[in-house]
């Protein structure tokens, strides 16, 4: 029986992630838990997160899950959501600058900075000339760059949910697994080995969703 990890750093309601995973893995046994030697154990990993990077972080450091962390993106099939994929990259400006856990290769950037908009919380199209909000929340494509397991069953431009006021911007384009058009185009799924990390939130993105989650407890980690 295969046992999914939810790591909690305390920063976000997990939830919706948990049912999620038990309505798509019944035979699974999932667990949210903040203790390292669970995380250890386990045969799938997930790390999501909410709220800002620098909090984040230190609750992570807080619970000693770092070490633990580490081991699972070096060993076992790891699936990042939300602040779960922005925490897994070099560096964010979030918080005055905050490093990341250099998993992936790249930064985190703020929507605000990719352009000025005309007030705060917004920014145009450069295509359309649309004004975008600011945080960026609701449903949008993902553009899948390569083939991947976890894509499996979900068609190509396939929508899901975002909520979020920062962006991935991969500095490696074998590792930019999907990307979205808001304002800009930016990295919205992110895979290497066996790590898959996405920016938007497959347990409320219904159908799509659910088949991805579905495809991640089913994964063994190897890459395509």
């Amino acid at each position: 029986m295969s046992k999914v990890v939810i790591v909690d750093v305390g920063t976000g309601n997990l939830h919706s992630v948990h049912k999620a995973l038990e309505h798509v893995a019944p035979a699974a046994t999932v667990i949210v838990t903040s203790d390292p030697d669970t995380v250890a154990s386990a045969d799938h990993v997930v790390f999501p997160g909410q709220g800002a990077i620098g909090s984040w972080v230190q609750a992570l450091d807080a619970r000693g899950l770092r070490a633990a962390l580490r081991e699972a993106v070096a060993n076992k099939p790891v699936l990042g959501i939300c602040l779960g994929l922005q925490v897994l990259y070099d560096h964010s400006e979030e918080d005055g600058g905050t490093p990341g856990l250099g998993v992936l290769a790249g930064s985190v950037r703020s929507f605000a900075t990719a352009e000025a908009g005309p007030t705060a919380g917004s920014m145009h199209d450069p295509l359309t000339g649309q004004l975008l909000k600011i945080p960026h929340m609701g449903w949008n494509q993902v553009i899948q760059m390569r083939a991947h397991p976890l894509w499996d069953g979900i068609p190509a431009d396939s929508r899901f949910y975002f909520v979020h006021s920062y962006y991935a911007a991969s500095d490696d384009r074998d590792e930019v697994a999907g990307e979205t058009e808001y304002g800009i185009r930016f990295t919205s799924a992110a895979a290497r080995d066996n790590i898959f990390a996405v920016q938007f939130h497959p347990e409320k993105s219904q159908h799509s969703g659910l088949r991805l989650l579905k495809n991640f407890v089913a994964w063994d980690g190897s890459s395509p």
